[in-house]
């Protein structure tokens, strides 16, 4: 079984580091962007947020979201300033994102869609 997919995330993630290995344990052939060191590609971005919805691609329970003031969080209040957020801080995209081989995107680590998904 398996499905060519990318995986975005963080490698220190604990909710990344579970979905890889989760992939691999069913064979699944998965691509990793570091968006650390790679960034994140405004085209995919874009993507994600029509596909997902730009308050489901923001994680706002995260770190970074926390450690940002007051007014920049009162500042995204839409999907181009969400976008703008997300590009300046790749941190605060609720991880991991993936980009499945039939052009699906998912947000977030969800097993039964994953099986699903992998067929």
């Amino acid at each position: 079984m398996s499905a060519p997919v990318t995986l975005y995330g963080i490698p220190n993630c604990d909710t990344v580091k579970k979905a890889r290995a989760w992939l691999a344990e069913r064979g699944a052939e998965a691509a990793f962007h570091d968006f650390r060191k790679q960034g994140v590609p405004r085209d995919h971005l874009d993507r994600w947020i029509a596909a997902a919805g730009w308050e489901k691609v923001l994680n706002r329970q995260g770190t970074t979201w926390r450690k940002l003031d007051a007014a920049t969080q009162a500042g995204v209040r839409d999907a181009a300033s969400a976008a703008a957020l997300l590009l300046r801080e790749p941190s605060a995209i609720k991880r991991p994102v993936v980009e499945w081989s039939d052009g699906g995107v998912t947000v977030g680590f969800a097993p039964a869609d994953w099986e699903h998904r992998l067929g």
